[in-house]
């Protein structure tokens, strides 16, 4: 475990007034190395491997799906009281794609591809998002080693102090047994913080194969300079969810044009030559069918423009969603940032409270319950600290990747 922070040494930027163009905030994984680790993952491969998926359903739909087809009739005709005839027919024929229903195949093939591309989009998100999460919960979970650390070597301090006064006469055997009992307790703690740590960093390192251990000192966010309006308007504008919810109403519209094309059903076209007769008679001619067309043709266009339509609803409904959740991050941030300032003070407050108790114990001026509790009040504090630097941390970082702001996510 090489990373060790300082505590409020970077600072981010806020970026609501240059709101179009993309950042790189510090405390995150440079964008070249982010990529590389969120183009690896599984699932953004899976969706990738999807999208030429898509590519070949559309060379298929641009294609019509009949063929011509051969075939041959050998007969023997035979006539009392006359040689028997050696007869033949052959022939060719094809079904033919109506031209309403082509232009609805190639329709429903673009928008396929336009939808898995939404789909892999949404996997660089959702990746994305992973990767930050596991990537601040190992710095927060270093910066709570550094803190335990630190800890312990406070708690060392003090039973030094309680042993010189038990030595000296002005502190009880019980006072030393209580000292070294918290003083075990702190060690038990920072065994506790290195496991964590090594946790965080195994699970890092196990769900991303590749990324490397690196000194990013951990950051201090800011409170955004924005309303709100921005960050709904950006991530709208920038959302897999919400494009793949419009692909899946233009592939809904096109399926239920090409259901009601197919109300027409798509005629046959052959050509045939026969001998008859004992090759006396040749016969060549040309063959038209049509299926007729039952109510299950006209059920199915009813189904794909019912379809239709509830396409459209789950795609107003996905906007509210994103609106909503858009909102309550922006607002999230925003108090996760004041709660951060309250923390920050309170932990200044009480670690300053901490170091004069102990003080005022080696000097005889303070008991040891009065030193051990200031103790654990600052060793408490420092670590709501930490808790809601994480949680400030995290939302901001979320806005930006929901924004595509960060790490090439944006679209053109």
């Amino acid at each position: 475990m090489k990373t060790r922070g300082l505590l409020f040494a970077l600072f981010l930027l806020p970026i609501g007034v240059n709101a179009a163009s993309t950042v790189n905030p510090m405390g995150l994984l440079p964008t070249e190395v982010a990529r590389l680790l969120i183009e690896q993952d599984p699932s953004v491969a899976a969706a990738r491997a999807g999208l030429e998926v898509a590519l070949q359903e559309a060379n298929i739909l641009d294609s019509s799906p009949y063929e011509w087809t051969l075939y041959a009739i050998s007969q023997r005709r035979r006539i009392d009281n006359a040689p028997r005839s050696n007869e033949w027919n052959f022939g060719v024929e094809r079904t033919l794609r109506l031209p309403g229903k082509a232009s609805a195949d190639r329709t429903i093939g673009e928008v396929t591809v336009e939808e898995s591309q939404a789909r892999y989009g949404d996997a660089l998100l959702s990746t994305g998002r992973e990767l930050m999460t596991s990537w601040v919960d190992w710095l927060v979970a270093e910066r709570a080693l550094e803190l335990s650390e630190a800890n312990l070597q406070a708690t060392r301090t003090g039973l030094e102090a309680v042993e010189k006064r038990e030595r000296a006469g002005d502190a009880s055997k019980l006072e030393l047994s209580i000292a070294r009992a918290e003083m075990a307790e702190q060690r038990r703690a920072s065994i506790e913080a290195k496991t964590q740590a090594w946790s965080a960093w195994s699970r890092l390192s196990s769900r991303f194969v590749g990324v490397k251990q690196q000194r990013i000192d951990l950051p201090s966010p800011v409170l955004i300079d924005d309303t709100g309006t921005f960050w709904r308007d950006r991530i709208l504008a920038q959302s897999d969810e919400l494009k793949l919810s419009k692909t899946q109403i233009r592939l809904a519209q096109a399926n239920a044009e090409r259901a009601r094309s197919d109300k027409i059903p798509d005629p046959t076209l052959g050509f045939y030559s026969a001998s008859e007769a004992r090759n006396t008679e040749r016969i060549s001619g040309i063959t038209i069918s049509i299926p007729l067309p039952g109510e299950s043709r006209s059920a199915r266009s009813d189904k794909a423009i019912a379809s239709a339509t509830m396409a459209r609803h789950e795609a107003l409904l996905k906007q509210r969603q994103i609106e909503a959740q858009t909102a309550s991050a922006v607002v999230m941030a925003k108090g996760s940032f004041e709660s951060l300032q309250i923390a920050n003070e309170g932990a200044t407050a009480m670690q300053e409270n901490a170091a004069l108790t102990q003080r005022a114990y080696a000097l005889g001026e303070a008991d040891l319950q009065t030193m051990l509790t200031a103790r654990r009040q600052a060793t408490a504090a420092n670590n709501t600290a930490l808790q809601a630097r994480a949680a400030a941390l995290k939302a901001y970082y979320g806005l930006l990747i929901d924004a595509h702001l960060i790490w090439d996510l944006e679209h053109p």
